[in-house]
Order: C-alpha cells, then structure tokens, then sequence
C-alpha cells in the first residue's frame, strides 16, 4: 500500500514537472507553483529570510528594489535546463517574464533581476575546474572571480578575468570584459574556449570553435541573447605576481597624466604588459582634501620594481603618500584591493562612450564632466567618477588571432579611450536627476568627440546604462549576424519577450 501511495505522488510530482499549456488566463501563481512542486528546495519565496539576503545582495539598490515572485536557486545545469522547460510558456505569454542573474554586479535596472517575474538566480551552480593538459580552466557561472583566482594562484597560473574578486563570471565573459591582462590578452569573450548554455528548449549545448561556432562568436559579446550559460571554460596562462596599485594625487596634475595615456597609447611599440586606468571625480568623503581627486589604477603584468613605462603614472607630484599601494602582488591581491575600492549596497549607474586616445579630446570631456556635476553635489553620500580605460592596439588585434568575437572593433579603430562614468549614491529621491544630468554630460563629450572627429560608435556592455543601446553600436553587419543567431537558436524569441531584461537584439 505504501509503495502504491509513493508512486501515486511520484506520479503527480511527475505530472506538475511536466510541460504546462498556460493561456492568457493563467495567473502568475501558477508558474511559482510549477517551480516549487519541481525544485522545491531550490525556490526562495518572499518573506523567508533566504529571499531577502539573495535579493539584498545587488551591487546596486536599484536592482534589489525590484520584488520578483520568486528566486530559483539551482545548483545543477540540469535544474537550471529545467527551470527554463517550465518558465518558457509563462515567460513567451508575458504572465511570468524571467531574469537571470550570474554575479549581480551589472547595475543596469533590471538586467538581472526583474519586478514581478521570476529570477534564476546561478549563485549555486559552482566549480573550478583546471584542466592542466588543455591549459583550460572551467568555472561554474554562479562563482566569482576571486575564487578562480585562488585556485589557480598556487599553481602558477592566470587567467583573463574579472579585477574585483566579487565580480561575476558570465556578464564579462557575455560582453566582452576586462581583465589586469587585456592588452597583453585580450577581452575575457577572447579567451573563452567553451561556453556550455541552456538554450529556450532546455537542451543543454557547447559552444566552441568547432561546435555552434555561431553561437560561440555571438556569446562574445552578445550577452544574455541566446540563453543561460551555465559553465565557462577559459584559456589559462602561467602567471606570478606582478606590479601595480594604486596611486591617489591632486586635480592639477590631470592633464599631465592624460597627455602621458595618449603618449604611451600611440607609440608603434606601445608596452602590452600594462594596464592603466586614470580616474578623477568628486567624493563627499573626501571633503577634507578639497572633494575632488584623481586617482591612478596601474599594472605592469610582470614582476618588477617601478617599471618605466608606468613612471609618468606613478611619479607625478602632489600625491597622497599614505593611499600610495604600489608594489609586486598576486592577482588575488590585486583583485582585492579593486574590490575594496568598490562602494557596496548603495544605489549605482554606470554609463560609457568611446573616443579616440586624443588630447584635445579627453581634456574637453574632462572639463564638460566637472562643469556639469556641480549641481549633483548635494546629493546625498554621492561619489562622481570620470574614468578613462584605454584599449591599446594589442588588446585589439587579440581578438582576430583567438577566434572573432561580436564587438565590431578592430585594429585600425585603436588606439581608444573609454570614457566612463561610475556614480553611486544613497538617496532614492536623487536618482532621476542624477541620471538625466549624467546623460546630458555624456551627450555632450559624445558631441563635441564627433565635432573632432574623434568619436566611436561603440558602447561597453558592462558599464552601460539603460537608454544606451550597445548590441546597435557594434554596428549594422554585427547586429544583423546576432540576430541571425538568435532566430536560430531561439525561434520563438525567448530570451528576447520572456527575458526582457539587460541589452535587445531588436529595439
């Protein structure tokens, strides 16, 4: 009899897993009864304890603002295959959409969490895996880059990863991403061998150089198009510590520093060993020394004592002594250190265009960026930063010699500067004029760049914003091919209507 009893419920569970017919009738519960009767244990529902500290645990506030029905927590590629199966009819019929979230640290509103859906939250779905043979290092989409790190410090070896150990591995794998090595390796999308993804049907596929080799080029740099990647495989590289730090200094000595980047940047022989980031900005937390600060992120990617190709950086006068951190460290040191820099669990945007690496150009993005956030700083526990990132040539010919990805850059477009935004503050009652002004003062250095002909149109994912619209900017012949790939691997438009969040293929 009791045997009988447990295969009846086995039956029922069975028959509630099954593919469910929705129509445009069914309530959104139904779904979240769908998931529990399958997963239950892997389904965080509003109110537990388990939900709040998964959806608290955004880089930015705007994003754990938003209250999804529920949190799916899978631990394995299968449940997440299933997870999909069941969400897809809810999702293309709009009365459940889904989002998907690897690491949380995008702060796009609503790119991976979403209002009164449901988010599949990877967290859970782990492992590093190094494959010494191969050279390869395979992680599990729900790990941070720090725990890479760790792995693979005590055997020698590096990899093209995130620079804050709390970043997450799929949104720089999906978007290009960079990484301490980018000019000497490339984009992270560069170096990865393998993605393995979930596709809208819930098959579960590789995708690689020799299998959907399609499918391989659009994840570089696509984003979160085509499907859910459970597990990255990436090229590893031997690896000891090297140079860097950080160096914090005075606004007068700003244009000194850009006319070294730009320097540096166009010689024939420009170094591939460094990565070089300027900074500059204004913090209530810096107050006592005026509010406005620059600061220099610098790595020269061998061990080495003050490298000269990085002394125009490191040398300049004024600086504050006490904040200097230059010295030889290990790649999770290093990646700690940028995660301590981080400002946490407060409310976030980050926006970006592109320019050619010029003087004139950055100087006048620099005084457009000062003049226009004067107004912004009475908001409340604001910290304003205008950061300059450089794509050396070499970063950019390591795209064609590992495979292409779907970007739209090359060569002969480099040296560039991104020219980005990182702004966080406190206070929700800010948060549209802090964002409307932001993007007038990007429009405008966007403008004036165009006026010298030094514009690019082209936007970095990672540190977009939500009316930015980086699938368009890797132009017309990239747009069209992602599209093409996404009609072929997801024919009803899944994770274009169902998973509404993050960057569209058509908008």
């Amino acid at each position: 009899m009791w045997v009988f009893l447990g295969f009846i419920l086995l039956t029922l569970a069975s028959a509630q897993c099954a593919d469910l017919a929705p129509n445009a009738n069914t309530q959104p519960s139904v779904a979240v009864s769908a998931v529990k009767a399958c997963h239950g244990n892997q389904v965080a529902l509003p109110g537990t304890s388990l939900y709040e500290e998964v959806n608290e645990s955004y880089l930015s506030r705007l994003n754990s603002e938003l209250r999804p029905l529920a949190i799916l927590l899978p631990e394995t590629t299968a449940q997440v295959a299933n997870f999909v199966r069941i969400l897809k009819p809810f999702a293309l019929l709009n009365i459940v959409p889904f989002a998907v979230r690897g690491g949380g640290q995008q702060p796009a509103v609503a790119c991976n969490n979403i209002q009164s859906g449901i988010t599949i939250d990877l967290r859970n779905v782990t492992g590093v895996n190094v494959d010494t043979k191969k050279g390869t290092v395979t992680v599990g989409s729900g790990e941070r880059w720090g725990a890479v790190y760790e792995v693979l410090e005590p055997l020698g070896l590096g990899v093209a990863g995130g620079r804050s150990t709390t970043n997450g591995i799929n949104g720089l794998a999906l978007a290009g991403g960079l990484s301490f090595f980018s000019s000497r390796e490339g984009f992270i999308s560069d170096n990865v061998v393998n993605f393995e993804v979930v596709l809208e049907s819930g098959k579960v596929v590789n995708a690689n150089a020799k299998e959907n080799s399609d499918l391989y080029k659009a994840l570089r740099g696509g984003g979160n198009n085509f499907g859910v990647v459970t597990r990255v495989t990436l090229r590893t590289f031997k690896q000891g510590k090297f140079y860097g730090g950080s160096v914090f200094y005075f606004p007068q000595s700003w244009p000194s520093q850009i006319d070294a980047l730009v320097t540096e940047l166009t010689k024939p022989n420009a170094d591939p060993e460094t990565h070089i980031m300027l900074s500059t900005g204004y913090s209530k937390a810096y107050e006592s020394l005026g509010g406005t600060l620059c600061l220099n992120q610098l790595y020269y990617t061998k061990e080495a004592n003050k490298p000269a190709v990085l002394q125009p950086f490191e040398s300049m006068q004024p600086q504050i002594d006490a904040f200097n951190t230059m010295r030889n460290l290990t790649l999770v040191a290093a990646a700690s250190e940028q995660t301590s820099q981080n400002a946490a669990s407060t409310r976030a945007a980050y926006m970006n265009v592109h320019v050619k690496a010029d003087v004139a150009t950055l100087l006048a993005a620099t005084e457009l960026y000062n003049t226009g956030i004067e107004p912004l700083k009475n908001a409340d526990n604001i910290t304003l930063s205008f950061t300059l990132q450089p794509y050396a040539v070499s970063l950019l010919q390591k795209t064609s010699f590992q495979g292409g990805n779907s970007l739209g850059l090359s060569p002969s477009d480099g040296p560039i500067v991104s020219v980005l935004f990182l702004t966080w503050w406190t206070n929700k009652a800010d948060d549209d004029r802090i964002i409307s002004t932001l993007k007038g003062i990007l429009g405008q250095i966007d403008a004036d760049a165009k006026s010298r002909g030094t514009s690019l149109n082209y936007i970095y994912m990672n540190y977009a914003h939500n009316f930015q619209d980086p699938i368009t900017s890797y132009g017309a012949n990239n747009k069209n091919a992602l599209q093409k790939v996404s009609t072929k691997y997801d024919p009803q438009g899944l994770f274009q209507r169902g998973v509404p969040g993050g960057f569209k293929l058509w908008r």
